[in-house]
């Protein structure tokens, strides 16, 4: 079948989805509402199965009618703003633009930048989620995710660009220090309360070590006395003088700064997992995914501080 069978009525099947009627579409596309049934008939007819369910009171997608939607939507959505850049003598950034960020880096660290170029291009309508977990920006139809961790490979149809590694270090309170004492080696941590990040429940993520050759590294989970499932909350047990932590510099730097918490066991600070910039390579020229990259890859860092504007990524 001609590629130009396929697309037909695409546009009237979005505009019947969207507004819930035949006859709301035939008047907004300046059609008869005979036309409208007959070119979703058709379309019907071409896919061998029903993408409406009607009846006397509503019109419904049907759940091919749904996954349908998905695709024809986000098509017509991608030409929408492809015109539109096409017509743009500037480049504007404009549109919606899906973004997914880790939850405590990305509230800390790109959640400010992002608000600060929405500032700059008002016409972008970005659609922030937070998530741990992996994310496959194809299958998921996101336009770019910041990643802690990742694939040894990332899908096909993926762009990444390496911005450092989280560096890890242990650290408490000096008021934890004062009653507990300061551990001078490796084996001391074991007669220390741990603090723990739980990833699930009942499961808890492990410390890394360096191995005995150059580039190794040993991973062992600890028992803790206090388990906290968020970043952040690990940090408040530890500012509250409850335990020894093991925690990324762009989580604790500012408390470290300030003295808030002390830095122990420095030889045993270690690189962590990689930082990416994660991007659908079928969008990258598009000017709002494009400008917004630029923009983060000059700033990203590993330790979650600002790279000035103009310098390297």
């Amino acid at each position: 079948m001609f590629l130009s069978e396929r697309l037909k009525g695409i546009d009237v099947f979005v505009m019947v989805a969207d507004l819930g009627s035949f006859t709301a579409a035939a008047e907004r596309l300046n059609l008869s509402n005979s036309a409208v049934s007959k070119s979703i008939a058709r379309l019907e007819s071409r896919l061998g199965t029903r993408v409406f369910t009607r009846t006397t009171r509503r019109l419904s997608l049907t759940d091919a009618g749904v996954t349908f939607y998905q695709t024809c939507s986000a098509v017509l959505a991608d030409l929408e703003e492809v015109e539109q850049a096409l017509h743009s003598e500037q480049d504007e950034p404009q549109g919606r633009l899906r973004i997914d960020l880790p939850a405590a880096y990305g509230r800390l660290h790109v959640l400010p930048l992002i608000l600060d170029f929405v500032r700059q291009h008002p016409g972008l309508m970005p659609h922030i989620s937070f998530a741990d977990r992996f994310v496959d920006p194809v299958h998921e139809e996101i336009d770019i995710v910041v990643r802690i961790g990742g694939p040894d490979a990332w899908p096909s149809g993926v762009g990444h660009r390496y911005f450092g590694s989280q560096r890890l270090v242990f650290c408490a309170s000096p008021d934890y220090l004062v009653r507990f004492g300061t551990p001078l080696s490796e084996h001391d941590l074991e007669q220390h309360r741990c603090l723990g990040y739980s990833m699930h429940v009942g499961t808890i993520s492990p410390w890394y070590f360096k191995g005995r050759q150059p580039g190794d590294m040993e991973r062992r989970i600890m028992h803790p006395h206090v388990a906290v499932g968020d970043g952040e909350g690990v940090v408040m047990a530890a500012l509250a003088g409850l335990g020894i932590t093991q925690l990324p510099t762009w989580l604790l730097q500012r408390h470290l700064d300030s003295g808030a918490l002390v830095e122990v066991l420095p030889d045993l600070a270690t690189e962590g997992m990689p930082m990416n910039l994660v991007w659908r390579r079928s969008r990258e020229n598009l000017p709002k995914v494009r400008a917004l990259l630029e923009y983060l890859a000059a700033r990203l860092t590993p330790s979650g501080s600002l790279r000035p504007s103009g310098s390297g990524a």
